[in-house]
């Protein structure tokens, strides 16, 4: 198991959770919170600490939790613990209002040990006698349990993607398949998707149709035939998953057909009836001959009714098909040089500074920005401007030892809810780079979320605004900010706006990065990684860009070191 800080903190937190739902000592649970928020201060990567106990708050006997964790990949205090704490409880967390303390309360108080028990307990009004519960704390549970569990129409793709890669894990252990790929608003990189569709190439269908409804997780089986197997995927949602199996020479075309979008796909086949044919999810056959086509590949498809490839994200709309008669420049993953937005053990990353540097140039990136979280986001331990100014010396050291990359010392700054800065102009002056961001009060009116952006957006230091509208997809819309407004004022600074890669935001959207390049504004493709593992949201964040048609001169990221180094001291 290769671990990081966040683990051993989740452990930490874990363990101090179950103690404290359980009821037990308090000084107890305080030790184990200590000690995860002892390291979570600590500026040093799991790699780089040889005493725990030299951490303010790590007493021996959570070292010793924490060296047996990371010996075995396993704790024998927590697993005790979920053993003694009724499994049901813990799904209590995810309602709001509900935590440690109170589901303690319930579970000590009147035996509720899942959420069935608590509804009967809210409805005969046990619960609201409990001394710190009351009537709308018991309306509000009630609401919750209502919605609890209940699957949208389309889920965030950021849930789907984990999904779809244990879906095709397994795939790759069937020896029958031949060929497989994702289709539908997956393969599109939507935002959301209803399902999970796959193309399958196979010459021994009922033998993969055998082994396709054995998968680890299938809650139920829908349909299972030759030619297509439905299931029902067990997870946070149940999900339904389409496997259709076709022949190796009709997988192009099918794959083409149930990629889509509908409006794409009747554009092309207006394309082929106007020369005489007819397209359909197995090939493309002449309306005169009968004759049926088939392709090697979707290039070979397009390229038969005289159209270069189109990737699967611009597929979204009915494009206009003849401007694909030449061929497009379209932003790619090759052309970007590095990734300005990131955070390390500095602040509430799981890396450290040494570590994201290596993980980037393993990539290929010629530069990147360290970007940790400013003094404001304490529960984000941001750093203030002491700290900052070590960061530096951290980071001119890492500068100094590779000559293949370029190191920016940045910040992701807190634009406060009163209006101002986290940081005067004089220190901001100091950083290589500056994103201003807004992590609080979303619920502030339009006017004073606006007034917080074009204070971020008129300071002559600030770079990028990162993940501007502040939506988590599938659990917030963010705050009130007025797009064109936001979009000319950037215009007229000159300041960057950010596309956070990262799936649950994917922040600007698709349509406003589009109006963005419209009105000449540069953009930023970031990760926003927390740990090197999130370095791989940069394929997706280039492909949601091109949902936009967001062409390359527009992002900041695909420029040379030199061309970015001018933009970040244009005001300067």
């Amino acid at each position: 198991m290769k671990m990081n800080k966040k683990d051993i903190i989740k452990l930490l937190e874990d363990i101090a959770l179950y103690l404290e739902i359980k009821g037990e000592n308090a000084f107890r649970i305080s030790a184990y919170r200590k000690a995860a928020q002892g390291i979570e201060r600590d500026e040093r990567s799991l790699p780089e600490i040889d005493d725990f106990t030299s951490i303010k708050g790590i007493g021996k006997g959570t070292n010793d939790t924490i060296r047996a964790f990371i010996e075995t990949g396993a704790s024998h205090v927590l697993n005790q613990l979920q053993e003694d704490v009724p499994e049901g409880l813990l799904t209590l967390l995810d309602l709001p209002g509900l935590g440690g303390k109170r589901i303690a309360k319930l579970y000590q108080e009147l035996s509720i040990t899942n959420k069935h028990e608590l509804k009967r307990a809210c409805e005969n009004g046990s619960v609201e006698k409990l001394a710190g519960f009351g009537k709308k704390t018991v309306e509000n549970i009630l609401t919750a349990l209502e919605e609890q569990g209940k699957r949208p129409e389309r889920i965030p793709l950021a849930l789907a993607l984990p999904l779809a890669e244990k879906i095709e894990e397994y795939l790759q252990t069937i020896d029958e398949i031949d060929e497989y790929s994702r289709a539908g608003s997956l393969r599109r990189v939507r935002e959301t998707v209803k399902d999970i569709d796959y193309i399958i190439a196979t010459k021994h269908r009922k033998q993969v149709a055998a082994k396709l409804v054995e998968m680890e997780d299938v809650k139920s089986i829908i349909a299972k035939g030759e030619t297509k197997v439905s299931v029902t995927v067990a997870g946070k949602y149940d999900v339904n998953v389409d496997f259709r199996m076709v022949d190796e020479k009709e997988f192009a075309t099918t794959l083409h057909h149930f990629t889509g979008s509908k409006e794409h796909n009747i554009a092309m086949r207006q394309r082929a009836k106007m020369r005489g044919e007819k397209i359909n999810e197995y090939g493309v056959e002449n309306e005169t001959t009968g004759e049926c086509i088939h392709f090697s590949t979707e290039k070979d498809f397009y390229g038969h009714f005289d159209l270069h490839y189109i990737p699967p994200e611009m597929r979204e709309t009915a494009l206009d098909l003849e401007e694909f008669e030449e061929e497009v420049s379209y932003l790619q993953r090759e052309m970007i040089k590095g990734d300005l937005h990131m955070h390390t053990t500095w602040s509430d990353g799981a890396q450290s500074v040494e570590e994201m540097v290596q993980e980037a140039r393993r990539r290929g990136y010629t530069y990147i920005a360290i970007t940790d979280h400013s003094k404001f986001l304490q529960v984000a331990n941001g750093l203030n401007e002491t700290r900052l100014r070590r960061q530096r010396e951290d980071i001119q050291k890492v500068n100094e030892k590779y000559d293949d990359i370029e190191v920016l010392c940045g910040v992701e700054m807190d634009i406060l809810p009163d209006g101002t800065l986290d940081f005067s102009d004089e220190f901001l002056s100091e950083m290589d780079l500056v994103i201003a961001a807004i992590h609080s009060s979303f619920n502030q009116s339009e006017d004073d979320i606006m007034k917080r952006l074009n204070t971020a957006l008129e300071n002559p230091h600030v770079d990028i605004i990162a993940h501007p509208t502040g939506r988590i997809i599938g659990r917030r819309d963010g705050y009130a900010v007025v797009m064109e407004e936001l979009i000319e004022k950037a215009a007229k600074t000159n300041t960057a706006l950010e596309i956070n890669a990262n799936p649950l935001r994917f922040d600007l959207s698709s349509k406003w990065a589009a109006y963005a390049q419209e009105k000449g504004v540069h953009v930023a493709i970031n990760t926003d990684a927390h740990n090197i593992e999130s370095f791989r949201y940069m394929d997706l964040g280039v492909r949601y860009a091109r949902r936009g048609r967001i062409n390359k001169d527009t992002v900041i990221n695909t420029w040379s070191f030199d061309q970015l180094q001018q933009f970040l001291r244009r005001n300067r």
